[in-house]
């Protein structure tokens, strides 16, 4: 295990480099969601079953997030590209790399998606936990995480639960991306996990990613919500079976 920093625009991002035995291998770039951070248990196990079929992993905290810079109500869905970016250019410094994944949960996931989109040639597949296609469409349609709000009116803090705030510019950022258009630029293979018993991430919005994307494996798993904590092992099975029949 190697801990780093890894800067963004003066930003530190902290990471975690984890390598199997092997010499050389892929290396998957893992990402949390939105009010989470690098070393949630199930972002673990993922990262366990991406290990277990033979890839490195490189797991971050996002700006405002975890152990990394920025304030969490400042963070955006255009700082979280630039974050993915930045590590991304980091990995493909590292010798040992033969190719590059990126995976994400819940936002993570949809930023995953959206960088996947503006550099496909550099990224080998996908690996979609629940990704929330949802949020560019709440934030043009007024509701976010369950609170509503006039999306032609965005103040300046937008209160979310737990106490939470964000800027109002996290909405104004949302309302400009559209996931159509990133699913459409990337035509590598997409593995693209989700529980039918997410209440955060509707199920119907991961159907219709995958009937979208060119190459693309969904796996819905039946009973498990929206962090993956019921049935982990299914989780696990999945990405270490699909990883190891891109890379057989």
């Amino acid at each position: 295990m190697q801990k780093m920093l890894i800067m963004d625009d003066g930003i530190p991002l902290s990471a975690i480099l984890e390598r199997p035995a092997s010499s050389r291998c892929p290396l998957v770039i893992v990402l949390h969601g939105f009010g989470s951070a690098k070393d949630r248990p199930h972002t673990l196990a993922a990262c366990e079953a991406m290990r277990e079929a033979g890839c490195a992993t490189l797991r971050f905290d996002l700006y405002g997030h975890g152990e990394s810079g920025g304030e969490f109500r400042n963070h955006t869905l255009y700082k979280w590209i630039s974050n993915t970016l930045a590590v991304l250019d980091y990995a493909r410094t590292l010798d040992f790399v033969t190719g590059i994944y990126l995976s994400g949960h819940s936002q993570g996931g949809l930023a995953a998606a959206l960088a996947g989109g503006m550099a496909p040639d550099r990224i080998r597949g996908l690996i979609l936990r629940a990704p929330a296609f949802l949020i560019p469409r709440g934030a043009r349609e007024g509701i976010l995480l369950g609170r509503s709000f006039d999306p032609a009116q965005i103040g300046d803090e937008i209160q979310m639960h737990d106490g939470l705030t964000l800027s109002g510019n996290y909405i104004r950022v949302a309302q400009t991306l559209h996931a159509e258009d990133a699913i459409d630029r990337f035509t590598g293979p997409v593995l693209l996990l989700q529980g039918d018993q997410d209440d955060l991430v509707p199920p119907e919005d991961s159907q219709k990613a995958a009937a979208r994307y060119r190459q693309c494996t969904l796996r819905m798993i039946s009973g498990e919500t929206h962090h993956f904590n019921c049935f982990p092992e299914q989780m696990k099975a999945a990405i270490r079976d699909w990883l190891l029949a891109r890379e057989s």
